[in-house]
């Protein structure tokens, strides 16, 4: 019997194999594709944010030495800042060593520097000094518990918390300790509080101190000759033995110095290195000065009569 011929195949014939491509990858290996940057959605209408311009940095002030300043009136920067009753006369020449102080725009950080007030543009901080007014002279009769400076880092209260009422510029002439009580001058005036301290002028202090104990002729002696303390002997004393009140360990006796100089808690560390620590101590007078039964914790304006005394005590 006849076959049938064979219908032809339908089926598509394969594909021939394609040849290797040449690419950077080798043979073999196709190109990789660069990838593109991922794409970041952002709010729908938002403008797309342009990096932050840098902060250009505030021009800096003009510096110059100090040039001499013959003009009528003038005056070196710590003396009219201290007149200012901005700060006392040791701290405006650290304020102007600083570089804090400018006068007409230009910084002044030398000691030598001068200005006339009314007519220089002087600033602290860039906040402008204005001319001394009327000075202020206060006396208070510090009581225990207080610190004697403006302010106090540790938040303690400072004599200015007494002062109810006193806008002027007024800060301590000299120090009291914290448990020290008695006579207290503040001011405004730089100038009469840095003679009262310098002790060139030798300006009296007279402490009434309860010591422990009953000191010896020889230790009272010690006082009077002058003891070291850090390494300096300190000057001639005044010493008058008072009362001694009490028996065995808990008696006490008191003690009137008169000093001429002012070092940090002085009274007290004399009397303990002769072997009688400070009890209670208070200042009784300074200078012409004296309480005059003016209550703890209380103050008063000095008289002007007061005020020409303090500046004759220190000629």
């Amino acid at each position: 019997m006849p076959r049938r011929p064979t219908a032809p195949d339908s089926r598509r014939p394969a594909a021939a194999p394609r040849r290797p491509s040449r690419g950077p990858n080798g043979p073999g290996r196709p190109a990789a594709k660069a990838s593109a940057p991922p794409r970041t959605r952002g709010v729908r209408g938002a403008a797309t944010a342009r990096p932050a311009r840098a902060e250009e940095a505030p021009a800096p002030k003009k510096r110059a030495p100090a040039p001499p300043d013959d003009r009528p009136g003038a005056m070196r920067l710590q003396k009219l800042l201290s007149a200012a009753g901005i700060a006392s006369r040791r701290t405006a020449e650290a304020l102007i060593s600083e570089g804090r102080v400018t006068v007409n725009g230009v910084v002044m950080d030398t000691l030598g520097a001068k200005a006339v007030p009314e007519v220089d543009d002087v600033r602290v901080d860039d906040r402008r000094v204005k001319a001394a007014g009327r000075q202020r002279y206060i006396l208070l009769n510090k009581p225990r518990g207080y610190v004697t400076t403006r302010q106090d880092p540790e938040g303690r209260r400072t004599v200015m918390d007494l002062l109810g009422g006193v806008r002027e510029y007024v800060y301590p002439v000299g120090r009291l300790d914290y448990d020290t009580e008695g006579l207290l001058l503040l001011t405004s005036d730089g100038d009469l509080a840095a003679k009262l301290t310098h002790p060139r002028h030798e300006v009296a202090r007279v402490y009434e101190a309860i010591v422990m104990g009953d000191p010896s002729d020889d230790a009272l002696d010690e006082l009077r000759r002058g003891i070291f303390l850090d390494g300096r002997r300190t000057a001639e004393a005044g010493i008058t033995r008072g009362t001694t009140v009490g028996k065995g360990r808990d008696h006490t006796t008191k003690i009137v110095l008169t000093l001429r100089e002012g070092r940090n808690r002085q009274v007290r560390e004399m009397c303990a290195r002769i072997g009688h620590p400070v009890r209670t101590l208070q200042r009784v007078r300074m200078g012409p000065l004296s309480l005059r039964g003016l209550p703890t914790g209380h103050w008063r304006d000095l008289s002007a009569a007061e005020v020409a005394s303090l500046r004759a005590a220190t000629k």
